[in-house]
């Protein structure tokens, strides 16, 4: 395989991947969700559709309104 087509096909798979990590980052950041910190440093995530998130999105909402 001649350089020229053997570099062409490393940047169109390094092109395709990084776009790949592009749209799932973005699809990632559209779905809501609640974090709650803990005095000892932990992280608990709620997802949009947990029955968790689902009580406190209203309110995170109404306070980020207000």
């Amino acid at each position: 395989m001649p350089p020229r087509k053997l570099v062409t096909g490393v940047l169109l798979a390094a092109g395709s991947l990084a776009g790949s990590v592009l749209v799932r980052r973005r699809a990632a950041r559209r779905q809501a969700r609640v974090d709650l910190y803990a005095e000892d440093g932990s992280i608990q995530s709620f997802i949009e559709g947990s029955p968790e998130a689902d009580r406190l999105l209203p309110i995170a909402n109404e306070l980020l309104q207000a």
